[in-house]
C-alpha cells in the first residue's frame, strides 16, 4: 500500500504521528517525514491517521501515485 501527503496542505497538527508513529514522524516543529510505502500491519493505523487529518492532506491506497493523484 502507498501513501502520499500533500505537504502544501499539511499544517503540522501531527495527528498522523500520534496514530501511526511507525509511518509518520515530525522533524523539527513542523516538518513531516513519512514512509511512502508501509507494511500491511500498519494499514489500519494509516487509514485512521488519514481520516483524522484535519486538512485531509493524506492520500492512501494502492492506486496513489507519487505526485498525489489517484
Amino acid at each position: 500500500m502507498r501513501i502520499v501527503v500533500d505537504l502544501t496542505r499539511c499544517q503540522g497538527y501531527a495527528q498522523c504521528v500520534f496514530l501511526a508513529p511507525k509511518v509518520f514522524e515530525l522533524h523539527g516543529e513542523e516538518g513531516l517525514l513519512y514512509a511512502t510505502a508501509f507494511p500491511d500491519d500498519q494499514a489500519e493505523r494509516v487509514r485512521q491517521a488519514a481520516a483524522a487529518c484535519p486538512v485531509q492532506a493524506i492520500l492512501v491506497g494502492e492506486e496513489v501515485n507519487p505526485d498525489g493523484r489517484r
